[in-house]
């Protein structure tokens, strides 16, 4: 199935001060996720934002706090749809796809990502966009996620497909985003 903009949330999962400097290669995923951001602005796809226990972990980085208007979900629940007021949020947007990026993959992304699957939405994860502090929970966050059900993908995989054809005034004003 292809990742339709207007199918889709993104969801931008605890890209923290105290936790991204931690993280298996910071700079790629904070670079991917913004460019995510400005596609899903582009092309009207809604962003969700989430902090994990923000008193302790600090607050969203600047640089994704600054790419977007979006709303910030504080929570404590390691899966976003346990915590009552994203699952609202992101029900109420009527979308059947989930675009997630975000820290850390075998932990708040693999739970999100499973807790989207038990109800019945498309999950896309991507890869180039989300990080754990070491590579091989990494890898388990994907090979698990890829054996329920969820795509994997990358960041130019998701852009492209939400834009889905070349030559529209989208296309050109996206393009330079990914080059």
């Amino acid at each position: 199935m292809l990742i339709r903009a207007s199918d889709s949330v993104l969801v931008v999962i605890d890209m923290q001060e105290r936790l991204v400097p931690a993280m298996q290669a910071p700079a790629r995923t904070i670079r991917n996720t913004k460019t995510l951001i400005a596609a899903a602005t582009e092309m009207d796809v809604p962003v969700l934002l989430t902090e994990q226990y923000p008193k302790g972990l600090g607050h969203t980085v600047p640089e994704i706090a600054s790419a977007t208007k979006a709303p910030v979900f504080s929570k404590m629940h390691f899966s976003c749809m346990e915590d009552q007021a994203f699952g609202e949020a992101f029900r109420a947007l009527g979308r059947k796809q989930a675009v997630i990026s975000g820290m850390e993959a075998h932990i708040c992304v693999v739970q999100t990502a499973a807790s989207l699957i038990e109800e019945d939405y498309e999950v896309f994860v991507v890869s180039d966009a989300t990080a754990s502090r070491t590579l091989e929970s990494e890898h388990a966050c994907i090979q698990r996620l890829s054996a329920i059900g969820a795509g994997i993908v990358t960041t130019e995989m998701v852009v492209f497909e939400w834009l889905g054809r070349a030559g529209s005034e989208q296309f050109k004003r996206i393009l330079p985003l990914v080059k």
